[in-house]
């Protein structure tokens, strides 16, 4: 029996990307760097803020 997919990670992932690429098209070579700069910083911020609440949760 095959069952309904509620969640399609892939199609999830086209629609990042098209977002992604609508936000960047246009952009000069330079503009790209710094937003995948500004954008990967924001990520690491992000992953270090989980893990802070995870150590003084005890999760």
């Amino acid at each position: 029996m095959k069952t309904k997919k509620t969640f399609d990670c892939v199609e999830m992932k086209r629609r990042g990307t098209e977002r992604i690429h609508e936000q960047v098209a246009g952009m000069t070579i330079e503009e790209r760097l710094s937003f995948w700069r500004e954008r990967t910083e924001s990520l690491r911020e992000r992953q270090q803020a989980v893990i802070a609440r995870r150590k003084s949760t005890g999760d």
